[in-house]
């Protein structure tokens, strides 16, 4: 038992030490984002900073990610724990002094605290290797935010080949700090994305009925595509069809003879994933067949929902409660957001989880995505503790 408690409060004591650091690399990789599929300084950053470490043997599977491999003192099993390094085409507007150096360029999804909460957990690991049975792999994806993304890539090149097990954490601003969200099954959705082009017969404004007007058609079928989820959808299910884009027209007084539409479409069912297109192409066709318009659709399937396995999820849980207590633990709310950490879910056993890190206080509230997006750094510090804690829990004694 002394043993158990000494090892204990060595962990502990390790993950504060690094806490600071964790902040300092968020803090790095926040002035100095890189768009999908172009992180190759946030890649090297992240190679070089595990080098520091020891003990892990490293790799880089694409030219933009890196995995990084610690083999534990004894034989088990294999735990993956993933982050993804990427960031968003968005001009940062916020005040602190580590804003975007990248212009146009900025973390806004909480990428550079998933890299450096990894980071952490990996400084604090190598320092207890022996005390660890089986192998951590620790997988820095590049390109979550573009289809078809990194994740895909990643499974394919091997990333995961012999791994039992892999988790994935995402800072939630939807959540306060202090709260870890975790649910087995459904978390997030799959985001297919769709593009409508409606093409009629253009002429003068005034003379409509000489016309076959392209925009009033659009905001017909803009109309009627609600009804799918509102007629068609079982109201205890779940799907989003949002259109998001309108795009016609050059002058006041002209009608254009073709608008274009676009938008996304979520969903978690897979056969509701597949009724939706047909859906929206009925419709399309029945709306512009009566007004002598023609159409053309186009769909492209996206991310796989976010479906955690009850054994991996059941993992998180022992360690959240193991690194922060049992009052932080909260059934996560399903999203119809979009993860591409499903692509892992496919190969091995998978839970992905959400930090809290909205602080209404500090005026850290604006969503993901946003061009003020921050995070309560204090949550970094969350993560890397459940992250160590679910490899003690899996690989320890």
């Amino acid at each position: 038992m002394t043993t158990t408690l000494d090892s204990a409060a060595t962990a502990l004591a390790t993950e504060e030490s690094v806490r600071d650091l964790v902040i300092r690399w968020r803090r790095h990789l926040h002035q100095h984002p890189e768009l999908s599929f172009h992180e190759e300084r946030t890649a090297q950053f992240v190679a070089e900073t595990l080098a520091s470490f020891g003990n892990l043997d490293i790799s880089r599977p694409t030219p933009t990610s890196v995995v990084a491999r610690l083999s534990g003192a004894r034989p088990g099993p294999v735990l993956a724990m993933r982050a993804d390094i990427d960031a968003l085409p968005i001009e940062e507007r916020n005040s602190h002094e580590f804003v975007s150096r990248n212009a146009g360029v900025m973390h806004a999804c909480g990428h550079d605290g998933h890299t450096a909460m990894l980071l952490g957990a990996a400084k604090v690991l190598t320092g207890i290797r022996d005390e660890l049975a089986g192998e951590i792999r620790f997988i820095f994806q590049h390109a979550e935010e573009l289809d078809p993304g990194g994740a895909e890539e990643l499974v394919n090149a091997g990333v995961l080949d012999g791994v039992d097990m892999i988790i994935g954490a995402h800072l939630w601003l939807p959540m306060p700090y202090g709260q870890v969200g975790v649910r087995s099954g459904a978390l997030m959705a799959a985001p297919d994305n769709f593009r409508i082009t409606i093409s009629g017969s253009g002429g003068h404004a005034a003379i409509p009925h000489e016309t076959i007007d392209s925009i009033a058609i659009a905001a017909q079928v803009i109309t009627n595509l609600q009804h799918i989820v509102a007629r068609n959808v079982d109201p205890l299910g779940s799907a989003v069809v949002s259109v998001t884009r309108i795009a016609g027209g050059t002058m006041y007084n002209i009608i254009p003879g073709r608008v274009e539409l676009a938008g996304t479409v979520r969903t978690f069912d897979p056969a509701l994933r597949d009724r939706v297109p047909e859906l929206m192409q009925r419709i399309i066709g029945g709306v512009t067949a009566a007004h002598g318009a023609s159409f053309t659709f186009e769909y492209d399937r996206g991310y796989r929902p976010v479906h955690n396995d009850e054994r991996a999820t059941d993992l998180l849980r022992r360690a959240v409660v193991r690194a922060l207590g049992s009052d932080v633990l909260v059934d996560a709310t399903p999203t119809m957001g979009g993860e591409d950490f499903s692509a892992y879910q496919q190969k091995v056993p998978g839970s992905f989880f959400f930090i809290g890190a909205r602080n209404e206080e500090k005026g850290i509230v604006n969503p993901h995505h946003h061009e003020c997006f921050d995070v309560d750094e204090r949550a970094l510090d969350s993560g890397t503790r459940i992250f160590v804690a679910a490899a003690r829990e899996m690989l320890g004694e």
